[in-house]
């Protein structure tokens, strides 16, 4: 597993690395240490994703609000052509 800061990845990242911490915790066979050590990785991970999926939800609502409110364009055929 790489030891990137979560919030230098990117949400791929972040989540493929939540997949590697939770399939190593569901082993079970760890000491305590190291599965508390991941737990906490995890919730890192955690706040990255969520983070990232805030950001993009934000984006697309301010893009979405400016088309919305922007004045349609009327169509005139074979202007674009």
């Amino acid at each position: 597993m790489k030891e990137h800061p979560s919030e230098a990845l990117t949400l791929e990242q972040a989540l493929e690395a939540l997949e590697e911490v939770v399939a190593t915790l569901e082993q079970g066979d760890l000491p305590l240490e190291r599965a508390l050590a991941l737990f906490e990785r995890g919730i890192a991970l955690t706040r990255a994703c969520r983070s990232k999926l805030d950001a993009a939800e934000q984006k697309v609502k301010i893009l979405t609000e400016k088309h919305l409110d922007a004045e349609p364009e009327p169509f005139e055929p074979g202007a674009s052509e």
